[in-house]
């Protein structure tokens, strides 16, 4: 408990510094702003100028770009090279200097968790704990048509809730001690990212583009769970997370890729086993699998991309089983006239096909409504998840078995310090499962959580 309590401390004094260093650099800004329109002559704003300016809180277009395009919005960036919708607001601190622009966004959750409340099965564990995530990224301009992007992606999960994560009933992935990890999900990695990109702008229509990442992600799926807005008040990972975007952490990616107006073509090469115990190393890149990847975003307001990948040898347990993903997802956002006031949504598919014509299917639909202050959010999923999914070979025959669970939360921001929102949420989920489970799972178990959240404020 005590090196929970003092990388906690850390966590949130680097975070406190960041946020006041942010908040020192608009506060100067916004004085150099006022000193220099006192010296300026008055002009009326042009049609061109409020399109550079609109849903960008007054910084140029050119400012803040995609992380892959001098041509399109920042809004649109996701995790590693996917793509969220146009109007995604954006949750983060931005510096500029000259031709660099500096961002950082992440999440904390302060949280205590039950996952099975009414004891109806022998699955169940509570815990207090702190999922937590921070992004760095920074954007630098070479020449008129070229863009280098650098991305650090920072976890502490490992040292606040240890080598086995946090409980999830239903869970499934990865391994402790030599043991799978079941009704768990796992920490993820200290270095969740390191990335560098380069793109270089043919013309506003066509863009082509280097990734490399150790580690990164490959292009496969929609964007990772924690970079969806639709889920960013949800502390818990999707129980379809290694059918759908576990891949988000790859020791070894390589992908490049090109964009023509609206939709982007993209290959990957890159290492398919999962990330190992030790979550502060760095494991052996092997570029062994490979994927592929279209996006598509009809407006503002849609991102679609359908995607496989062909993973070599993903599970340390089953060194010799190969997977083959196939995913595809369609997310949306719609604004409200209010700032801070949004819907955002998003529908995820992911099949998992092994040897031996052996599948598994997941889905999920998860919305986040939020009001300025208030929101309301829910997520429902489907997974097919096997006896040796949920390591129950000595109790039950081998079968698969349907899991639904039904998640509703609420969450309220208490205060906004420093451009850092501080919110209290609270959730609860309905686990559905098939009626051979009942036995072990109980029928229909109840979690719920409580927590706060600390995070940056939405950018303006």
């Amino acid at each position: 408990m005590k090196r929970s309590t003092g990388s906690l401390l850390v966590i949130l004094t680097i975070w406190a510094g960041v946020a006041q260093a942010q908040h020192e650099h608009h506060m100067r800004a916004k004085k150099d702003t006022a000193q220099h329109q006192r010296h300026k002559p008055e002009k009326q704003d042009t049609a061109a100028d409020h399109s550079a300016h609109q849903m960008h809180g007054g910084h140029a277009m050119h400012d803040m770009t995609s992380a892959y395009s001098l041509n399109l919005p920042m809004n649109r960036n996701g995790s590693g090279t996917s793509w969220l919708t146009d109007n995604t607001p954006m949750y983060m601190y931005m510096a500029q200097k000259g031709n660099t622009s500096f961002m950082l966004h992440g999440n904390i959750f302060l949280r205590y968790t039950s996952t099975d409340f009414t004891a109806k099965g022998s699955r169940g564990a509570t815990k207090l704990d702190a999922p937590n995530w921070l992004m760095g990224m920074m954007n630098h301009r070479i020449g008129r048509k070229g863009l280098l992007n650098a991305t650090v992606m920072l976890s502490f999960d490992r040292a606040v809730m240890g080598g086995e994560g946090y409980p999830l009933l239903f869970q499934s992935g990865e391994t402790w001690q030599g043991q799978p990890l079941v009704d768990r999900q796992h920490p993820h990695d200290l270095f969740a990212a390191l990335s560098v990109g380069y793109t270089y702008a043919i013309n506003k229509d066509l863009d082509v583009y280097a990734y490399l990442g150790y580690p990164g992600e490959p292009a496969i799926s929609a964007p990772a769970f924690m970079h969806r807005v639709s889920a960013m008040n949800n502390p818990d990972a999707p129980l379809g997370h290694h059918w759908q975007d576990a891949t988000h952490i790859t020791f070894g990616v390589g992908t490049l890729g090109f964009r023509y107006k609206q939709v982007k073509a993209e290959f990957s090469s890159f290492t398919g086993r999962e990330p190992d115990e030790d979550r502060y190393n760095f494991d052996k890149p092997l570029f062994d699998s490979y994927a592929y990847r279209v996006s598509y975003n009809p407006s503002r307001q849609w991102a679609l991309q359908f995607s496989q990948a062909f993973v070599h040898s993903p599970e340390a347990l089953e060194p010799d089983e190969n997977v083959t993903r196939t995913t595809a997802s369609a997310i949306h956002t719609a604004q409200f006239r209010h700032p801070g006031s949004f819907i955002a949504s998003a529908a995820v598919w992911g099949l998992n096909s092994k040897s031996g014509n052996h599948k598994e299917h997941s889905f999920l639909l998860e919305s986040n409504l939020q009001l300025q202050k208030n929101a309301v959010y829910g997520r429902y999923e489907f997974v097919e998840k096997s006896t040796h999914e949920l390591h129950l070979e000595d109790q039950l025959p081998h079968a698969k078995f349907n899991v639904h669970a039904f998640t509703l939360g609420y969450a309220r921001t208490l205060a906004t310090i420093w451009k850092t929102s501080l919110s209290i949420g609270a959730q609860g989920t309905v686990n559905v499962e098939d009626q051979s489970l009942h036995g072990i799972y109980g029928k229909n178990p109840l979690s719920a959580q409580v927590y706060l959240r600390i995070n940056p404020a939405l950018h303006r």
